[in-house]
């Protein structure tokens, strides 16, 4: 792997003129030193807000669904809203770390750690919905197949539903698992530096006795490999499988053959701008702006125009057929006419002006490259993306077949504090993330130093010319 020769004029992936040691120094600063003022500010607002969605995920399970903004005729709303968005930012970790590996892309080797750990976490968000909109959260364990003793209590295998706790349980246990392996040999570099024997102890148990023999590195690189081909199909299988909650449907708006492709495409393009606004933050605070360059953030840009690019397409399609079918029905679907100048026209606008508009900008150089700019456009697609689910479920939904039924959908403090409340529990768990894994895969970087290293990079272009 880190025998490939790269071309001088490829930028480099590690700026600075850096060591071998200097890598392990500056990967291993945030854990070793104390916590700043500013992660623990961030850590008591992340805790105020999980504190305050728990509350209100009590309350819901306390009083029922009727605590939240539901009616007769929507009865999906931000709760389904929350999962599918939550189920989408996880994607682009498994991209990164399984699809980018399998082709042999050194840029993901300063931004996958942090991207998987993402998708560990905002799946860990997504699970909790489902559980809380079944109302009755104590027998929640009936949407496995477990021999039972009520005899005919067996699960219906036709349900989306279904579907998607087999696809959350098996993308949450290959990350895990593909994540953690990573970590193996990062936590034994930690362990060999650990100055107490408390933190010695925990190390030598995580790192599973690494000694970084030439064994070792070809098991890993094995399991790697097997793994990346196993979470492949999973980028496109889960959120697949997701669509069809809506897709295998009857209800107008829903049922489109359009929506798996566009459904992945979309939880790219949103898991993306995820990755951009954590790794920004964590490029900051924890010094790492020589590991994660201008050139990652560049790449992540064109991925993201890519992806917005497919979402683009797929929205032009469902809009303009339903103008074209010249059928006045259409108007009540989520893309059409009838929906720019209907009740939720707003909820219309702001899918179209955060999806499609703003994230165009990234096709100039000057906008792609400029950080400040990029951190913003990323927090504006993850609110498109989130009224994109919202325009999906609720504008189907709240006009159906009998006019007498017609209603408008308006959240309750409880529908917007378990919303809340998973924003600070994902922001917890990433905190204490940083705090106590490494960030960046430091192995992998020091694989790749000799080759993308900008002092090595400066050498082989002084010996071509």
């Amino acid at each position: 792997m880190s025998g490939h020769y790269e071309a001088p004029i490829r930028e480099p992936l590690i700026i600075g003129h850096k060591t071998y040691h200097d890598i392990t120094e500056d990967i291993a600063r945030p854990i070793e030193e104390r916590a700043g003022k500013l992660w623990w500010i961030s850590l008591y607002a992340a805790l105020v807000l999980f504190i305050y969605g728990f509350g209100c995920i009590a309350y819901t399970i306390g009083t029922g669904i009727g605590a939240w903004g539901l009616n007769r005729t929507i009865n999906w709303g931000w709760d389904i809203t929350n999962f599918v968005w939550w189920v989408g930012i996880g994607h682009a970790g498994t991209l990164i770390s399984a699809v980018l590996l399998l082709f042999r892309q050194r840029w993901r080797m300063s931004v996958n750690r942090s991207a998987e750990a993402m998708t560990i976490f905002a799946v860990v968000q997504a699970a909790i919905f489902p559980l809380i909109h079944m109302g009755r959260v104590w027998v929640g364990y009936w949407v496995f197949p477990l021999p039972n003793q009520f005899g005919s209590l067996w699960t219906n295998f036709n349900s989306p539903l279904l579907w998607d706790v087999f696809a959350i349980c098996t993308y949450f246990s290959v990350s895990t698992v593909f994540w953690f392996i990573g970590l193996i040999p990062d936590f034994a570099m930690i362990r060999d530096r650990a100055k107490t024997p408390w933190t010695k102890k925990i190390y030598t148990l995580l790192s599973f006795g690494w000694g970084g023999k030439a064994k070792h590195w070809q098991r890993f690189e094995e399991v790697s490999l097997v793994l990346a081909g196993l979470a492949t199909p999973l980028v496109f299988s889960v959120h697949t499988t997701v669509s069809f909650d809506f897709a295998t449907s009857v209800i107008k708006g829903w049922h489109s053959t359009i929506y798996p492709p566009y459904f992945v495409a979309g939880a790219i393009f949103s898991g993306f701008a995820m990755v951009q606004t954590l790794l920004l933050i964590a490029r900051k605070v924890c010094h790492l702006e020589d590991y994660i360059t201008m050139y990652h953030i560049e790449i992540m840009n064109i991925v993201i125009v890519l992806t917005g690019g497919m979402v683009t397409v797929a929205y032009a399609t469902e809009y303009f057929i339903g103008w074209y079918s010249g059928s006045r029905y259409e108007d009540f679907t989520y893309l059409s006419p009838g929906a720019a100048v209907g009740p939720y026209w707003w909820a219309f606008w702001a899918l179209i002006i955060c999806n499609l508009v703003i994230p165009a900008l990234f096709w100039f150089k000057k906008i792609r490259t400029n950080i400040i700019a990029t951190f913003i456009i990323a927090l504006i697609i993850n609110i498109g993306m989130w009224f994109e689910r919202f325009d999906i479920i609720v504008i189907n939904l709240s006009r159906d077949y009998l006019p007498g039924s017609w209603t408008m959908f308006k959240p309750t403090i409880i529908d917007v504090g378990v919303y809340l409340g998973t924003i600070g529990f994902f922001s917890v768990l990433f905190l204490l993330y940083a705090r106590t894994f490494p960030v960046i895969a430091q192995a992998e970087l020091k694989s790749i130093l000799k080759i993308s290293g900008e002092t090595y990079k400066v050498k082989e272009g002084d010996e071509h010319h």
